[in-house]
């Protein structure tokens, strides 16, 4: 059986498209340059190319959309009659059945015309056979106009349908409508189906998925169904039926014993016994639903009755029937019996296909599949083996020891490499004595046996050395991380020790390989970790600037208690003179309300010596005359005046530290107060510039009005907005020619 993906199929063009897309096709992937000149033969196989290609590309393309298209009787028989209810099963057939039959009139249209192109003897004959060719396939591609049409519709509505897997593990809920059914799928899955209290809200299948002992399984909400005969059941109820008939499923049957839904228990139960048979090979629970409203025990015994004939006919419906149906209370409002519901028909059905599975297997073929397994148990080496081999042990608990051979060699070549060089070192010692007895200008006697002793210990050396050469010892090379890995089982299994480098520096080397624990004594170590560290913290800062701004002015203090009272008056003056601009900095930065000038000028008067009687004022006594002198002295060694004008523009005040330059001051304020009053006589702003009259201004701001909405609208444009100008006859106006008319090929 192939597997069509139903989700994935190709969009199926109209037939004025498909007329376009052959015909471009046609003339960009053929040669368009032919002169009367040519021979007769390259005339003929010009055209007859161009018919063929033409031919070979409504092939292609009816072929790719009849294949796409699933067939009937090739797909699993729940699609085949699913989509036989929604499609109408002979049209679809007729639909694709009179594409295969274009196909192959295209086919027979291009045999045809190629058999007498054979025979054409001009350029106009050839070309005027192949004109009729075209143009008779392509009469026969706009005879395709409403099957293709109906193919298209026939994808977007297969598109939209619920990925349902048939042979999944799935639970199907039917019943009648307005019973509670798309609710407890609401509840069970993750599925958002639309619940609203009216019937027949639910119109199709949906599909929901939920896990139950760690299994997928897949939930199925089904259309209401009426209690009529199968022929006058329209296409919604017939859904419901098809997935009854088809799917291998339990089966969730839902009545309403609040008779809420409109439909008393009699019809209910009427119902249940007319599509009983469709549950025959099923597993079936009987659901009484809505109990919130009306329990069990308050149904009449007549209709009590009717549930548990309900529950007692699925025990007669066929062979894999042979007990009774579940009767389970539930309430999708008070959310009681949703679980054993769910947990009791997914335990059915799974031990339904646990059985089959291994009835299917046999016995027979599981006792074969036994006895190609064997079992083996180690035998016990000889127990003088196991004596020699650790001292102690028992016969059978370990085997004896066996050190490779390569490794023993290497443990003698270690050996000998270390005499080597204890022997080299003994030999230089001796060297170094001879050296010093002859400088010291020894005994010649003593010379001689310090000469021997050291050729002695050169000789010893080198025949260690050799010994060590003939037998392949060399010095231990290190362990490197790729031989430690190899030793520790290799790729993927061994994981490196990467503490042992930066945790070398510990007091015990035991600790390196330690990891943080989480749980401590029995105790979280995260419990005593405080969790208002961080208030604390800021806490901490703020109370650390505010000492730091303490002996900030503390300092401030001390430095001001030296100066005379002059000096620190002027200090002030200066500092709240900083504060004031600080302030009019910020106000204007942050757009906030300024101060009125009536308040503004009478700081600055106070500031000035004014009103307010400041200690500015520089008559006083000599000392505030030696202050000003010395601030006037520093203030010209800096290149700046320490007169500084504060105004706006109404008056222009002036803040001397001596007072001294008043009519100075007084000039320079009328000179600002006329310059501001010419400044006043600005130009036009840019947006009234280039008019003569509010008229024509107006006129112009409603032509910028509308282009502005032309700009947003378009900016705001998207793909549903694209606006197609005139189609255009590309396959005739399109070639590879860059001179001449392309109409007339």
């Amino acid at each position: 059986m192939p597997a069509y993906n139903l989700k994935q199929l190709s969009p199926v063009p109209t037939a004025p498209e498909l007329i376009d897309i052959v015909l471009l096709r046609t003339q960009r992937k053929t040669p368009t340059v032919i002169h009367p000149g040519y021979k007769i033969s390259r005339i003929r196989s010009f055209y007859m190319r161009k018919v063929k290609f033409t031919q070979q590309t409504i092939s292609e393309r009816l072929g790719a959309i009849v294949g796409d298209f699933p067939r009937l009787d090739d797909v699993h028989p729940f699609h085949a009659d699913l989509m036989s209810v929604l499609y109408d099963r002979d049209h679809y057939k007729l639909a694709l059945g009179q594409l295969s039959t274009c196909k192959k009139l295209c086919e027979s249209v291009c045999r045809d015309y190629v058999r007498l192109l054979k025979y054409g003897d001009s350029l106009y004959r050839c070309k005027s056979l192949k004109v009729a060719a075209l143009g008779r396939m392509m009469t026969l591609l706009k005879r395709q106009k409403a099957a293709l049409a109906y193919l298209e519709e026939v994808r977007k509505h297969i598109g939209r349908l619920p990925s349902l897997d048939p042979t999944a593990r799935t639970l199907l809920v039917c019943g009648f409508p307005n019973v509670g059914k798309s609710s407890f799928m609401n509840k069970v899955t993750r599925a958002e189906v639309e619940v609203q209290p009216y019937a027949f809200t639910t119109k199709s299948l949906y599909v929901g998925h939920m896990d139950h002992r760690y299994l997928r399984w897949q939930v199925i909400d089904t259309p209401g169904i009426l209690d009529h005969e199968l022929e006058r059941r329209n296409v919604i109820e017939m859904q419901a039926i098809t997935a009854l008939a088809h799917l291998p499923c339990a089966v969730l049957y839902f009545v309403d014993v609040s008779e809420q839904c409109g439909y008393t228990i009699e019809q209910q139960a009427g119902l249940y016994h007319s599509i009983r048979a469709l549950f025959s090979d099923k597993q079936l629970v009987v659901v009484a639903n809505k109990t919130d409203v009306r329990g069990l025990d308050e149904l009449a015994p007549e209709r009590r009755k009717l549930l548990d004939d309900m529950c007692a006919a699925h025990a007669s419906n066929g062979p894999d029937s042979d007990q009774r149906a579940p009767l389970i209370e539930m309430s999708n409002v008070t959310e009681t019996g949703i679980t054993d519901v769910k947990n009791l028909a997914c335990e059915l059905l799974l031990s339904v296909r646990v059985e089959k599975r291994r009835s299917a297997q046999g016995g027979g073929r599981v006792r074969d599949k036994l006895n190609r397994l064997v079992v083996t148990q180690p035998r016990a080496t000889h127990a003088k083996t196991l004596t020699s081999a650790v001292p102690g042990t028992q016969n059978g608990d370990e085997s004896r020891v066996c050190i490779p051979a390569s490794v023993l060699a290497a443990r003698r070549a270690a050996r000998l490499a270390a005499k080597a060089r204890r022997a080299e070192e003994a030999a230089d010692r001796d060297e170094a004595a001879l050296a010093a007895a002859v400088e010291t200008g020894a005994r010649l006697e003593a010379v001689d046996e310090v000469r021997e002793r050291a050729k002695a210990s050169r000789r010893a050396a080198h025949d260690l050395v050799a010994e060590a050469t003939r037998s392949g010892a060399t010095a231990p090379k290190p362990a490197t991380e790729r031989d430690l890995m190899w030793l520790g089982g290799g790729p993927g299994v061994y994981s490196a020790d990467t503490s042992r480098e930066y945790l070398g520096q510990l007091r015990c080397d035991d600790w390196a390989s330690d990891v943080v624990p989480e749980i401590m004594d029995g105790k979280n170590v995260l419990d005593f970790v405080d969790p208002d560290i961080v208030a604390r913290l800021a806490q901490l800062d703020r109370e650390e600037a505010e000492t730091d701004e303490a002996l900030a002015e503390a300092e401030a203090l001390e430095a001001e208690s030296a100066l005379s009272p002059a000096e620190a008056a002027l200090v002030k003056a200066v500092r709240d003179k900083k504060k004031l601009d600080r302030l009019k900095s910020q106000n204007k930065r942050t757009n906030a309300s300024v101060l009125p000038r009536n308040k503004l000028r009478g700081r600055q008067m106070d500031y000035e010596g004014g009103d307010g009687g400041d200690a500015m004022d520089t008559d006083e006594n000599e000392d505030d005359d030696d202050a000003a002198r010395r601030a006037r002295k520093a203030a010209v060694k800096r290149g700046r005046s320490l007169t500084r004008r504060r105004g706006d523009a109404s008056s222009d005040v002036h803040m001397s530290i001596d007072g001294a330059d008043e009519e100075h001051t007084t000039k320079k304020a009328r000179l600002r107060s006329v310059s501001r009053a010419r400044s006043g006589s600005r130009p036009p702003p840019r947006t009234d510039r280039g008019f003569k009259d509010d008229k024509q201004k107006a006129e112009a701001t409603k032509v910028g009005r509308k282009m502005q909405k032309k700009i947003n609208r378009l900016a705001r444009a998207g793909e549903a907005d694209r606006k197609t100008g005139p189609k255009l006859l590309r396959w005739r106006l399109e070639g590879k020619m860059s001179t001449g008319t392309r109409r007339s090929r």
